[in-house]
């Protein structure tokens, strides 16, 4: 295996999910830092398009006992992510439509409980080539939209069928002015909860009145068409005043207000909302931060200079994620030593990564739903609308054993595997150790923990490197570095 630098694998551990061994030889190669982050942001728009491997050799399995309907069933839907987050071509998008999913955290339990089972799915995962009317569930938008403008990004957030379930704007009227929406716009996808009043929240709930969700054919059948609608009779018409801009002083002389519409006009409300809280400063420093937490450090404190040059990225490309990622990527804080491994991983991360490092040969990704759930995290159930409680909260003591057991799970899978591809390293313990090690991503073992490792597959006789001591000791080793307290950083 080649050589990687360590600042390679830092950024396919943060912009993707880990290093497979092919991957890394392609890396050998490479190029400059900047042309591999140029490739990791500006990928061709097919390279997500992974699902026509499903169920072919040679990659991870799925497992289903009848049609794989992931757009209709949600359990084939788990295992159509993880398949994708495994072998996307194009890592950053699927890392980043998992940062959104958590960001506009939206759980298909509660569509399920209103629509039934098949319908909560497809809101969530239906692609349109899938659908019975064409309908994109959320996660498609993410996936295709993840990296595209922030501005257009919530407006298509706002009219998503699943989200006008989620945070029932489907309810929204001028006889009864729903809330939920207006107040996490705001709150939690924009401009944070110190930067708007109370008033603010009836004001936006105002705005969106209309903003609902049109229903053809039978709710629940499977069969139903489920879209944004635009009712304008359903639309307060007055003006709408904030405690923040909305307009540019050139625009209005009163640039907190929006002004009184006709109904017809009246959708123009909802929009210039959300142009002032996607331009807005605190929108763009609030998610400088998040993507602080997200690819360079849950351990330090936004450095302020990374904070202002990625706000300033995102205002001046009109919030184009795409461009704000390579300000992230490209930063020195991201490439500073000292950044690496300082992210707690996410049950899912763990497990693409285990998968993409270790291997997967005859493995289904339906093995890995029950250990996900036990380690906290199930696809599409964020737990509220804060999403999933990140950092040192995912290591309950049931959660780190239920990833050493996936870690045991999975090394016990690939034992033959392993045990071909380490036959070139079986003339001794240290030189097995030392390729177990450079096959993961990780930081240089300290003494200890190789030494540790080595009188592992010394002990219980004398090592000679025949095949059944390369099938027991080379699956062990990996079973201990992918449990260690170690492999749990990113």
């Amino acid at each position: 295996m080649a050589d990687r630098a360590p600042l390679f694998e830092h950024l396919f551990r943060r912009a993707g999910f880990g290093i497979s061994a092919a991957g890394s030889d392609r890396l050998a190669s490479t190029h400059a830092y900047r042309d591999v982050v140029d490739s990791l942001v500006a990928f061709p728009a097919d390279a997500m398009n992974v699902d026509g491997l499903i169920g072919t050799p040679g990659y991870v399995g799925i497992t289903s006992t009848g049609p794989f309907t992931p757009s209709r069933d949600i359990g084939h839907a788990r295992q159509r992510w993880l398949f994708r987050f495994v072998h996307s071509q194009a890592p950053l998008g699927e890392k980043m439509a998992l940062f959104w999913h958590n960001h506009f955290a939206t759980a298909y339990s509660k569509i399920q409980g209103t629509y039934g089972a098949v319908d909560a799915t497809r809101m969530m995962t239906a692609t349109a080539a899938e659908d019975v009317t064409g309908m994109r569930g959320q996660i498609e938008l993410f996936r295709g939209e993840g990296l595209g403008s922030f501005e257009r990004l919530l407006v298509n957030v706002a009219r998503d069928p699943a989200m006008l379930v989620w945070l029932d704007g489907r309810t929204n009227t001028k006889a009864n002015p729903q809330e939920n929406f207006g107040r996490e716009l705001m709150e939690l996808f924009t401009i944070g909860v110190h930067n708007y009043v109370e008033t603010d929240v009836y004001a936006a709930a105002r705005v969106f009145t209309g903003w609902n969700l049109r229903t053809t054919g039978t709710a629940g059948s499977g069969l139903g068409s489920y879209e944004f609608f635009y009712d304008a009779s359903k639309h307060e018409t007055s003006a709408k005043t904030f405690s923040f801009p909305i307009y540019s002083s050139r625009q209005s002389s009163v640039p907190n207000r929006i002004p009184a519409r006709s109904a017809a006009d009246g959708m123009q409300d909802g929009l210039d909302l959300i142009h002032a809280l996607a331009f807005h400063p605190e929108t763009a420093r609030r998610l400088a931060r998040r993507l602080w937490t997200w690819f360079v450090s849950e351990t330090a404190v936004p450095d302020e200079g990374f904070v202002r040059d990625v706000s300033r990225a995102y205002l001046d490309s009109d919030t184009s994620i795409r461009a704000t990622l390579r300000a992230v990527l490209t930063s020195e804080a991201f490439q500073d030593s000292s950044t690496y491994y300082a992210r707690y991983s996410w049950p899912v991360e763990f497990v693409v990564r285990t998968l993409t490092e270790v291997g997967y040969q005859g493995f289904s990704v339906n093995s890995a739903l029950t250990p996900l759930l036990n380690m906290g995290q199930q696809l599409f159930e964020p737990p509220d609308v804060n999403g999933w409680e990140v950092g040192p909260g995912w290591f309950s003591t049931g959660g780190m054993l239920a990833r050493m057991n996936f870690a045991s799970l999975v090394a016990t899978n690939q034992r033959v595997a392993l045990r071909e591809a380490a036959r070139p390293s079986r003339n001794s313990a240290e030189e097995l150790v030392q390729y177990c090690y450079g096959r993961l991503t990780l930081p240089s073992p300290t003494s200890d923990a190789y030494g540790t490792l080595v009188n592992y597959v010394k002990s219980g006789g004398t090592w000679t490197g025949s095949d059944a001591q390369l099938l027991a000791k080379t699956a062990g080793v990996f079973h201990l570095i992918t449990g260690s307290a170690e492999y749990q950083f990113v």
